[in-house]
């Protein structure tokens, strides 16, 4: 059965469910451990968000650049600052280039070309994670866990892109040893890999963990938590 999330409406609603939200964030992680909230704003409208920045949000997570860039321009004035975190196609990075703060979904040498080539057009740079298929499933968008040193040996070539972690989506499971085992592959691979990262790429950051399964990504050392339903109520 689905979970049933609250549809928050006004600036005392986001304040209210953002409130509980961290309050569940906290609850799971360890001692010491930081953990970021970041609001995934798909098919929200621009009205909506308006209450969700005064709330309290600073930075939106979308999935298409397009809209992310439609909305952007919507919501200047707020100083609220975007990341992608969907598969991007590479004639869509010159959208990004233009406004995002943060891509969560590097997955191949050709896409680190473009978007630094985009990016130097810009005179911009971005924080950027590295995508990790760690569920296995070929729909899934991501390197394979095996590639991902030879991509980060490469990365110093491209100085806009500011590698600060590893990202991964788990299995849409009800068994929460298979959603688990997702993460803590994403956290096992970043220990092997961090003591020999190049000059200027950290490993430091792990985005996983959404609505569904935040908790359990938290757990499992996730610094950084992509939550939508749970936020913003069902989708348009």
């Amino acid at each position: 059965m689905s979970a049933v999330f609250p549809y928050p409406t006004t600036t005392e609603d986001f304040r209210v469910a953002l409130s509980e939200i961290q309050e569940r964030i906290q609850a799971a992680a360890s001692p010491g451990q930081s953990v970021r909230l970041l609001p995934v704003s798909k098919t929200v409208p621009a009205d909506r968000l308006r209450h969700a920045i005064e709330a309290g949000c600073t930075m939106l997570g979308e999935n298409k650049a397009q809209e992310a860039l439609a909305k952007s321009e919507k919501l200047a004035d707020t100083g609220v600052s975007w990341s992608i975190i969907g598969h991007l196609q590479s004639n869509k990075a010159k959208y990004i280039a233009r406004f995002a703060d943060e891509f969560q979904a590097l997955d191949s040498l050709k896409l680190a070309e473009i978007l630094h080539s985009r990016l130097d057009s810009e005179d911009r740079v971005l924080r950027v994670f590295i995508q990790v298929n760690t569920s296995g499933e070929p729909q899934k968008a991501g390197i394979d866990p095996a590639g991902v040193d030879k991509l980060l040996e490469r990365m110093p070539e491209f100085p806009r892109l500011r590698v600060v972690g590893l990202m991964t989506m788990a299995q849409n499971s009800t068994d929460q040893a298979v959603v688990r085992g997702a993460f803590e592959r994403l956290r096992l691979l970043r220990d092997v890999l961090s003591p020999n990262v190049p000059d200027g790429v950290s490993l430091r950051e792990l985005s996983m963990g959404m609505s569904g399964d935040f908790e359990l990504a938290i757990q499992e050392g996730s610094t950084c938590v992509r939550i939508g339903r749970a936020l913003f109520g069902h989708r348009d």
